[in-house]
Formats: C-alpha cells, sequence, structure tokens
C-alpha cells in the first residue's frame, strides 16, 4: 500500500488511537474498539478515506 498519511498526521491518529483504546478499557464500554482504526492508520501511514478522497498529507521526496 502506498503512504498517504504525513509525520504530524501519524502522531495524532497513534495517540489519538490510544487515547480511544484507554478510555474504553477504563469504561468497560466496546466503543474504545473504535480506537483501532486511527491507531492501525497511523502505523501504516495508509489511510483508505484519504486514498479515496485524494488526499495525500506525506511529504514526496
Amino acid at each position: 500500500m502506498q503512504k498517504n498519511v504525513g509525520n504530524t498526521d501519524r502522531m495524532i491518529r497513534i495517540i489519538a488511537g490510544i487515547i480511544i483504546l484507554a478510555l474504553g478499557a477504563y469504561y468497560g464500554s466496546w466503543w474504545g474498539l473504535v480506537g483501532l482504526v486511527p491507531l492501525l492508520t497511523g502505523i501504516t501511514q495508509s489511510c483508505v478515506l484519504y486514498k479515496l478522497l485524494g488526499i495525500n498529507t506525506c511529504k514526496l521526496k
């Protein structure tokens, strides 16, 4: 997969994913699993929604 998530966007996604997962665990809610989406897109640096919309926050070399 082609990378389309830049470094700043990546860090925000990873931090947000961890926070959402932690809140879900704290409150005992399955909604915390929603945190997997930003976490995984941050780790892989690829977002399907960005690809569909033609957005790329990754700096080109």
